[in-house]
């Protein structure tokens, strides 16, 4: 699901652009299996406002939905009289042990990003940096804060709890919500401080503090339907 949702936040920053506003809380609703074929993309404004806007873009694969997206862009404004309540910087990549995600999760997206944790990582919680040099979109800029959306969906898969081959865990949703804009592109990671919870139902949450090199940026959660592997 991350290219699709970095390619969805690309086309969410550039309809009608207010760079007045900043995208605050965006929400991926995962609609089925997304294959590897030619996608289209439809944006619409759903609540107009000044200082307010509802925006939605919606990725289509062979004529079906596959993922929808919803964003709320808010009014910016000069709080720094106020601004505080961050939680601690991650340790730097540079202090961080590289990790291949491959070892455990197949596929091109998997094999293109670089992946660093701390060495206190444990299953169902951790702290890493990943980062790729692959574009969201060919040879078309990309604001920073669609590459670095580009990359969320993956902290679902950095931190498992089981191993995947006895329990599937997908996440159906992903909703990310910014507190400042995030660094983002190749040159630059993202960041994650994960805490993984399976209930007794068959329903899971992987919930993350998201980060870049200046520190906390915000929050991201993903609700998991678990079911054992066949």
């Amino acid at each position: 699901m991350a290219p699709v949702s970095g390619l969805l936040a690309h086309a969410l920053t550039t309809h009608e652009p207010r760079p007045e506003l900043a995208l605050a809380r965006i929400t991926y609703e995962i609609l089925g299996l997304i294959p590897a074929i030619p996608t289209t993309v439809e944006v619409r404004t759903i609540r107009p406002g000044r200082t307010i806007e509802l925006i939605e873009a919606t990725a289509s694969t062979g004529g079906r939905p596959v993922v929808r997206a919803t964003a709320w862009r808010l009014s910016r404004q000069d709080t720094t009289e106020v601004a505080g309540g961050e939680p601690p910087p991650l340790p730097s990549p540079d202090d961080c042990v590289p990790w291949r995600p491959s070892e455990i999760w197949p596929g091109g997206y998997i094999a293109s990003i670089e992946l660093r944790h701390t060495p206190d990582k444990q299953p169902g919680t951790g702290r890493a940096w990943i980062r790729t040099d692959k574009a969201v979109v060919a040879d078309e800029e990309v604001a920073p804060i669609a590459a670095y959306l580009g990359l969320v969906d993956t902290a679902n898969g950095m931190n498992v709890r089981v191993d995947p081959s006895e329990w599937l865990f997908p996440n159906i949703d992903l909703t990310v919500h910014l507190h400042r804009d995030p660094l983002g592109g190749p040159e630059h990671w993202v960041g994650f401080d994960t805490q993984v919870t399976f209930g007794r139902e068959g329903v899971g949450l992987t919930s993350t503090t998201l980060h870049d090199e200046g520190g906390a940026v915000g929050r991201a959660e993903q609700i998991l339907t678990l079911r054992a592997g066949r």
